[in-house]
């Protein structure tokens, strides 16, 4: 049985993404029969995204960049929660934790670029339109590249969790395609290419919502801790994330058994530690105790 959890936020962002874009192509396409806008280039026959959401389809453009983003950066916030509260493996070091946090900063950075380029239009607001636009691509790519740096991280410390790899390579593919993708499309946008650059966009913008679903694979083990906070961990065992046991690998003694041994314990407690008790030397002839 799929138990709701967390990971309901990406699909819902990634269902939501993918649904703006389908619904724009499909109008431009299929409904005007792939109109010029006014907001198009002479030498251009192939609408930009913007082209579309700054005309009769501008409501459904900005809806859709608000809830794509805002559940994304739902679904940021909540991989921090979980892994805070043990509930995912946890961010073990200083470094991990930053790397989380400017992982969030830069997704809302993205997430500002993406809302306001879609309210400032390309055919009313060129210029601004074309900052969101960058805010909004960088914001992002830097979100990916760090949350790829700290899982990174993770996946080294946490070796038996394949899912922390599986999510490293998604999010470095997706960073290492984004930024190719994205590089052209400057270079064509720049350069006059209009239609080449127009189909680059649509192309980033597909990959993004593949990029959002991947959280997914992130949140969902989730679902398998749900009930962490209400089991009594005296009755019922609860698989919480613990680094192993320091042992000491050529005896085999664990440290409290070594600091035992050392009568650490007793120093630095003021408890005794029980202990067979010395039997003084025999003399000659004298009988063997019953306890010696």
């Amino acid at each position: 049985m799929l138990r709701l959890s967390y990971w309901v936020f990406p699909i819902i962002a990634g269902v939501v993404w993918l649904g703006t874009l389908l619904g724009l192509l499909l109008y431009w396409a299929l409904e005007t029969h792939g109109m010029r806008y006014p907001s198009m280039s002479p030498n251009q026959n192939i609408a930009y995204i913007s082209d579309v959401g700054a005309d009769k389809l501008k409501p459904l453009f900005v809806t859709g960049c608000v809830l794509t983003t805002i559940l994304l950066d739902i679904s940021f916030g909540a991989d921090r929660y979980l892994r805070h509260k043990g509930r995912l493996v946890p961010n073990a070091s200083t470094t991990e934790k930053v790397l989380s946090g400017l992982t969030i900063f830069f997704a809302i950075i993205g997430t500002a670029g993406l809302i306001l380029l879609s309210i400032f239009d390309t055919a009313r607001h060129p210029k601004l339109h074309d900052v969101f636009l960058l805010f909004f691509i960088a914001g992002y790519v830097l979100s990916a590249i760090f949350i790829c740096w700290e899982y990174q991280r993770l996946g080294n410390r946490y070796r038996d969790h394949r899912v922390l790899r599986i999510s490293f390579w998604i999010k470095l593919v997706f960073v290492i395609v984004e930024i190719l993708l994205a590089a052209a499309f400057v270079a064509c946008t720049f350069t006059g290419n209009y239609n080449p650059g127009a189909v680059l966009e649509w192309v980033i913008a597909f990959i993004f919502s593949f990029y959002v679903f991947s959280f997914y694979v992130d949140l969902y083990p989730a679902v398998k801790t749900k009930n962490m906070a209400s089991v009594d961990p005296d009755k019922q065992h609860v698989p919480r994330y613990t680094p192993p046991v320091d042992t000491d690998d050529s005896i085999g003694m664990t440290t409290l058994q070594r600091d035992v041994e050392d009568g650490r314990i007793e120093r630095e407690y003021g408890t005794p530690v029980a202990t067979p008790a010395a039997h003084p030397p025999l003399r000659y002839g004298e009988p063997v105790p019953n306890n010696f």
